[in-house]
This record gives structure tokens, sequence and C-alpha cells, in this order.
């Protein structure tokens, strides 16, 4: 947990280093100055301590001390709850990990409360302070500087979604074993990103549409932020499409290599078929005629005896396994 309070006077930094949420609830925050608060996974006094300094309602408290909030703009009165999904891909582990930012904006004040991969603060400071022609408007150029970041760190995490997704459409038809998983849990991760972007982009058109008070200046801000989401948004819409063309690629070569290796096995199965029915009236003839009869035993009494009847019977019957066979065609198989 942490916490970090600036004071911003007609858009310049007040050096006010080590500010309480005592102090920055104290200062003067009309006619353009204002408090901008960072909050990392607060605990729910601090929480009751910033509602109880800023009049917030004890609903949107409640929302923003637990994540898993959808993205959503919600009013109430004296302050509007801005609710952001954050995005960061993870090299290590190859997934993207999801934040929330969670944004208190009235008058005065900015209160952001961060959960999980909820990007980094300080870059937003800096991004924002960049631009003191904007900090001079209000604390709404600190909603725009919070959002611009969140939606930078994006496209990091769909670029390396989309390295993935090239990985498994080579892997597919490099005949490597069933990524069925693996293209499912992209799915699944590239859907989750979705389901954070989509939402972004219907409080930045009521922007542009000017539904909100907020400088022309600072508008124009926001529209760049709704086209980046939009370019983000396409991106990850194709790789849903993209996906799902790699299942069925994935399904038919699975099918493919199933039915080589059952025509494999049907080869074998028919190969050793044909050698079993080849010895199986030869072991017949072999039997019979080395049993000890009496008859056999007074007429087959000599060279031409034997070969006559038992070498004789032997080519007889692989005579007519060879004409049953080309008749039925296994000869031309086998070949």
């Amino acid at each position: 947990m942490s916490v970090d309070c600036a004071y911003y006077s007609r858009g310049v930094r007040e050096p006010h280093e080590g500010m309480t949420l005592e102090e920055a609830a104290a200062v003067p925050r009309r006619g353009g100055n204002y408090v901008w608060i960072e909050l990392k996974e607060p605990s729910e006094q601090l929480m009751a301590e910033v509602s109880s300094h800023f009049g917030l309602h004890e609903l949107a408290v409640e929302d923003a001390g637990s994540a898993h909030q959808r993205p959503k703009v919600e009013s109430y009165d004296g302050f509007d709850l801005i609710v952001y999904k954050t995005a960061r891909y993870d090299d290590r582990n190859r997934q993207v990990e999801f934040g929330e930012v969670d944004i208190f904006i009235g008058v005065g004040f900015v209160i952001a409360v961060r959960h999980g991969a909820a990007g980094d603060p300080v870059r937003a400071r800096v991004r924002v302070e960049q631009h003191p022609e904007l900090l001079k408007v209000g604390p709404a150029a600190v909603v725009w500087g919070i959002l611009d970041m969140v939606v930078d760190d994006y496209l990091p995490a769909v670029e390396a979604l989309e390295r993935e997704i090239e990985d498994v459409e080579q892997a597919i038809f490099a005949g490597h074993d069933d990524l069925t998983e693996r293209i499912y849990l992209l799915k699944t991760e590239i859907n989750e990103l979705y389901r954070a972007l989509h939402p972004l982009l219907a409080p930045l058109e009521a922007m542009e549409r000017g539904e909100f008070e907020a400088d022309p200046g600072l508008r124009r801000y926001f529209r760049d932020v709704a086209d980046h989401v939009r370019h983000l948004q396409d991106e990850v819409i194709g790789q849903r499409d993209q996906l799902a063309a790699a299942l069925d690629a994935n399904l038919s070569m699975v099918s493919v290599r199933q039915n080589e290796i059952s025509a494999q096995q049907n080869a074998v199965v028919k190969q050793l078929t044909l050698v079993a029915t080849v010895f199986l009236p030869l072991t017949f003839v072999t039997g019979f005629f080395g049993q000890n009869f009496g008859w056999m035993v007074r007429h087959i009494d000599s060279a031409t005896a034997f070969f006559a009847t038992g070498i004789g019977a032997l080519i007889v019957s692989c005579i007519a396994l060879y004409v049953w066979f080309k008749r039925g065609g296994y000869t031309t198989d086998a070949q």
C-alpha cells in the first residue's frame, strides 16, 4: 500500500513533499487548484479515511476498494467514478496480466486507486506535467494522462499476443503436437483484452461529442486516445478471427495426421493378414504329411514320392494362393 499526494496550482505542481491526506484535503481546491492522489492497493481503513476527507459516496468507495470491477463511468453527487482495466504482458509467464484503475474526479481533486498491474503513476505524472497548459484546465487533464498511459501499455500486450499467434500458426504447419489447448488459452486472453478495451470507447466518444464539460483543447487529446483505442480494438478483433482460423487449421492437421496413422495401421494389418494367409495352408500341408499314417509310411518311401506329394502339395498351395491374391487385387496393393 502506498500514498502519493501532489498539489497543482494553475498548472504547476507546488513543492509539497510528503503531503498527507489531511493536508491534501485542507489546501485550497478552487480556481484551477487541485490535488492528485495516488493509492496502491489501499486498505479499507485508508479508503474510509479518503472518503471522509473528500466526501466520497460509500458505494463508490466500496467499488474502488476491491478490484474486479467492469470498466464504467458513474456519476455521484460532487464527483464521478471512472474505472479502467489495464493490461501488461508478462514475458516470463507468456501471458497478459490485467489490473484496474479506479479514478475519483471532482472539483479540486483526482484520486487514482490502482490494483494489480495497473501501470506506473510516475510515468503518468511525467506525461501530464510535460503539458502545463493542460494542467491549467483542471483535474480532467490528469484523467487524460492516466488513461493515455493505460492505453499505451495495451500496445505491447497486443503485439506480444500477435507474436504468440504467429508462433502457433508456424507450429501447426510444422506438424507439432495438438495445439488446441494453447490456442484456447490465447483466445481466452484476447477475449479478456477485448472486454477491457471496448468499454473505454464509450466515455471517450462521449468526451468527443462534448457530453462532458471539458476544454476544447483537452478534448482533442481525448480524441487522440480514442483513436488509439479503436485501432487496438480492431487489432484484437482481427486476432480473434486469426485464432479461429488457426483453430480450424489445427483441427484439420490433427485429422490429417490421424488419417495417416490409421492408413499406416491398416497397411500393417493388411500385410500381417497376407503373411498369415500364406502360411496357413502351408502349415496345414506340412502338418498333414508329417503324420505317421500307415498308408503314408507304406507309399511315401522314396525321394520321388516325397517330392511328388509333400513338396508338390506346397507348390500347388502357393500357386493357388497367388491366383487368389491376383484375382482379389492384393498383389497390386502390396506393390
